[in-house]
C-alpha cells in the first residue's frame, strides 16, 4: 500500500483554512443591488395626475344659437340700381336662396332688399354674408365679383371719398377723378389686376372690394394719384409692393 505523506506546510494551509471558515462573508450580487436601488427611484417618483378628459358637445345648429328667432337685414337700393337688379335677379336670388338656405325678397314699397333666416339656415353667418354681397352689387360691383364675399372668407368693402384725401372742388375735382380712372379705364384697370382687387368709381365715392392687405395697397395708390402723383410712378410703387408681399407669402 502507498503511503500518503503531507509536507508540514501543506497541513499547516489545511489547517488555517478548517480554523477560518466562519471568517467568509457572503458577498452580495451587484444586480440585486441595481434592482433595490431602481425600485426605490420609483417609489420617490410622484405619481402623474391623469390628465382630465375635455367635455365634447355636439354643434349646435342656426336656430339654436339663436333661439329660434327670425332674423332680417335690408338693403336700400337707389334709383339707378333698379334696371340691373331687375336684369340680374336670378343671379342674386339663386345663391341666396340655395347656397345660404335663406329668404330674399325685393320690397317694392320700401324699395329694400329684404333678406332674412328660416328653419333650414344651417349657419349663423349666412345672413351676413347675403348681406354684403346684395350691398356690394348696389354699389355698382358686377355680380360675379360680389359672389366672392359668399365664397371665400377675409373679404372686405371699403369705401371712401375723393374729398376725404384732398378738398378739391370744379374742374379740379374732375381732374382727380379722370386721373384714378386714366385713358379708357386704362390706369383702374392696372390697379386692379397689380393689387387683385375690384374698384368702382361712383360720381367722387370710391369702392374697393379684396382682401385687407390688397385693400390697403389699392387705396394708397389711388389717394397717390389723388394727390397729383403721374400714373407712372403710381405703378412702380404698387408693383414693388405687390412683388414684396408677393415674395413674402
Amino acid at each position: 500500500m502507498e503511503s500518503v505523506s503531507n509536507t508540514p506546510a501543506e497541513v499547516s494551509a489545511t489547517m488555517d483554512c478548517e480554523g477560518n471558515t466562519d471568517a467568509f462573508e457572503k458577498v452580495k450580487s451587484k444586480k440585486s443591488h441595481k434592482r433595490k436601488r431602481h425600485a426605490a427611484e420609483v417609489d420617490m417618483q410622484p405619481e402623474e395626475t391623469v390628465a382630465a378628459k375635455r367635455p365634447q358637445f355636439p354643434a349646435l345648429s342656426g336656430a339654436q344659437l339663436t333661439g329660434g328667432a327670425v332674423e332680417m337685414r335690408k338693403v336700400p337700393v337707389p334709383a339707378h340700381r333698379y334696371s340691373p337688379l331687375k336684369e340680374n335677379w336670378m343671379k342674386i336670388f339663386t345663391p341666396i336662396v340655395e347656397h345660404l338656405q335663406l329668404q330674399v325678397r325685393f320690397n317694392l314699397k320700401t324699395r329694400n332688399v329684404e333678406i332674412k333666416t328660416c328653419r333650414e339656415t344651417s349657419d349663423i353667418g349666412a345672413l351676413t354674408r347675403a348681406a354684403d354681397f346684395v350691398k356690394a352689387f348696389v354699389l355698382g360691383f358686377q355680380v360675379e365679383d360680389a359672389l366672392a364675399l359668399i365664397r371665400l372668407d377675409e373679404l372686405f368693402l371699403e369705401t371712401f371719398d375723393v374729398t376725404d384725401v384732398k378738398p378739391l372742388k370744379g374742374d379740379h375735382l374732375s381732374r382727380a377723378i379722370g386721373r384714378i380712372a386714366g385713358k379708357g379705364g386704362k390706369t383702374k384697370f392696372t390697379i386692379e389686376n397689380v393689387t387683385k382687387t375690384r374698384i368702382v368709381l361712383a360720381d367722387t365715392k370710391v369702392h374697393i372690394l379684396g382682401s385687407f392687405q390688397n385693400i390697403k395697397m389699392a387705396r394708397t395708390a389711388i389717394c397717390n394719384l389723388i394727390l397729383g402723383s403721374p400714373p407712372s410712378k403710381v405703378y412702380g410703387n404698387i408693383r414693388a409692393v405687390a412683388s414684396r408681399a408677393a415674395e413674402r407669402f
